[in-house]
């Protein structure tokens, strides 16, 4: 783990150079470019909105909030993945002239959707002055959330990246799992609205803990308590150093398989 630090850190200027290139290309054809990375979550707002605000009439507190929240940490998870998955295919040319570590396109593809990410919460900082809401002091300890959901985002998109090169079912597999995972995380219901027994399986996912503390710390002013931040420190570890480990081993053929 020390090693890929120093590689992050020996080659800071390839990987910003890489996340603003990845960028670039995803909005290089679209006549709003990046505005659309605001755009996204704002219109899948409104429709989920008024969905659930008019057809199913969920009863939770500053609502519009809640929701716009767990959309951006949403896409910041999806965004990221999804982005990390195909770095090292996209990147072929490249790998196969000159050495490059091979962390870094995936890593350069989270720090893309990174980017994305502070930029979707200037416009929920702006969602909240337009409805007049003040957030609790509570919410100064939001960015130690996006460190731990960056983790576990690095810890997933590193396995990610070499997988797709020597399997490329999981492209498919992945999808898959986003888009169920989109339903069973927090997003625009309450954790405790679900019954009891799906509770019990999902709350160990610790994307569900992060979710449940950005909205608790944001909106509630409720900070977790002590066996939840350390649970999810235990497993966002976890999560990092096996997906480091399964990067490792696949790492090496990585060239022979591009």
């Amino acid at each position: 783990m020390r090693a890929i630090i120093h590689e992050m850190w020996d080659m800071r200027n390839i990987l910003f150079n890489f996340a603003i290139s990845d960028i670039k290309i995803r909005y290089k054809s679209s006549v709003l470019g990046i505005i659309w990375s605001l755009i996204e979550p704002l219109l899948l707002l409104g429709v989920l909105f008024f969905v659930f605000s008019t057809l199913f009439k969920f009863e939770i507190p500053n609502f519009p909030i809640y929701l716009l929240l767990g959309l951006i940490i949403w896409n910041f998870f999806k965004n990221s993945t999804n982005f990390a998955l195909s770095s090292l295919v996209n990147r072929t040319p490249l790998l196969t002239q000159i050495y490059l570590p091979k962390s870094i396109p995936a890593i350069s593809a989270c720090l893309s959707a990174s980017i994305m990410l502070i930029i979707e919460l200037g416009v929920l900082g702006i969602f909240m002055m337009i409805l007049g809401y003040t957030p609790p002091i509570t919410v100064i300890l939001l960015p130690l959330v996006f460190v731990m959901m960056l983790a576990i985002i690095l810890g997933i998109s590193l396995p990610l990246s070499v997988l797709n090169v020597k399997y490329r079912d999981v492209e498919f597999i992945w999808g898959i799992i986003i888009h169920a995972g989109f339903f069973v995380t927090p997003i625009f219901y309450r954790f405790d609205m679900l019954p009891e027994y799906l509770q019990n399986i999902f709350q160990f996912l610790p994307t569900i803990q992060i979710l449940t503390m950005a909205h608790d710390l944001t909106l509630y002013g409720t900070l977790p308590s002590v066996n939840t931040v350390a649970y999810s420190i235990f497993m966002t570890a976890m999560i990092l150093l096996v997906g480091y480990g399964i990067f490792r081993k696949l790492q090496a053929r990585i060239v022979e398989e591009l």
